[in-house]
């Protein structure tokens, strides 16, 4: 079989026509030239260059093989460079694990950087819940995940990315709605409120609940959905107000107002990064560092 230098030193004769121009080119001298090239053709079975005492020109074969050669040393040049990349995480596959509030909103953030910073990154995606993508980064189904806290492990790492506001979901027909001024975490007390599931919505029914237990509101709970989705359908068939995440705001649902809500203190909302300290994927890393940039903007651009 023939060699990649075989290769190189046969497209150097081929594109000088001249053995003594190759070889300067290639930095060596004309005799250990010409033996590669003989090498080449006895290991081929055909002639490639037809050769006198003035001239080099290319044999039929010599022309159809130049042209694969080409091919050839072009496939090694680009492999060579991809896997410089893939060890420097610049190519290869991350499995990203999300929750279905976050798809609504700073997913958006990550998938632009990536392909921006990282065009060559394969990411496969994953909408889970925060408890099973926990179950699945420890299993390895899963690279990393962005998820709602607190998630805790002896080598799970979180990093803090995001955080949001709650603003309230209106009916359109509802008073709260209607009114000039920004409702207050205290007309909620007594009102017919759609609340997230304690098991399949369990973050935000939590923050929710605490935000009514810091204000001493207790409204008169009627529903108990899971999803963001389900819970704005609900308020739009007018069975009750709600409070959501303000990336609901993305999904613009019809015959719904979203609304602040003076007396929430600051962003109770926070999205974790979450990772495996050991995970030796270089693409993860890369990603990790891509994330970690799109964090500090994000911070930076909430403190101006």
């Amino acid at each position: 079989m023939f060699s990649l230098e075989q290769l190189v030193s046969f497209v150097a004769v081929a594109e000088e026509l001249h053995y003594g121009r190759a070889a300067e080119r290639l930095s060596m001298t004309q005799p250990p030239l010409s033996r590669r090239i003989q090498l080449l053709e006895r290991e081929l079975g055909v002639e490639l260059f037809d050769r006198t005492h003035r001239t080099v020109r290319l044999t039929p074969a010599g022309r159809v093989f130049l042209a694969e050669a080409r091919k050839i040393l072009r496939s090694s040049h680009e492999a060579t460079l991809y896997v410089r990349r893939a060890k420097q995480g610049e190519v290869g596959v991350v499995t990203l694990g999300f929750t279905a509030t976050v798809a609504y909103s700073y997913l958006e953030r990550v998938l632009s950087a990536a392909n921006a910073e990282l065009p060559g990154l394969d990411l496969v995606l994953r909408e889970m819940v925060t408890s099973v993508q926990v179950e699945e980064l420890l299993a390895d189904g899963i690279d990393v995940g962005l998820i709602r806290p607190p998630v805790t492990g002896g080598d799970i790492v979180t990093l803090p990315l995001w955080r949001e506001p709650l603003l309230a979901a209106l009916p359109v027909t509802h008073p709260l709605a209607r009114r000039k001024k920004n409702p207050d975490v205290r007309d909620f007390d007594g009102e017919p409120f759609i609340l997230f599931s304690p098991s399949e919505g369990r973050y935000f029914h939590d923050v929710v609940v605490a935000v009514f237990r810091a204000a001493r509101v207790l409204p008169a709970y009627t529903q108990y959905p899971s999803q963001v989705h389900t819970i704005l359908a609900l308020v739009k068939a007018d069975l009750g107000v709600a409070l959501v995440p303000a990336a609901a705001a993305a999904l613009r649902f019809e015959g719904v107002v979203l609304r602040p809500v003076d007396g929430i203190e600051g962003r109770p909302v926070e999205l974790e990064l979450m990772w495996r300290r050991g995970n030796d994927n270089p693409a993860l890393g890369a990603l990790l560092n891509v994330i970690g940039n799109l964090a500090r903007r994000g911070r930076q651009s909430t403190v101006d």
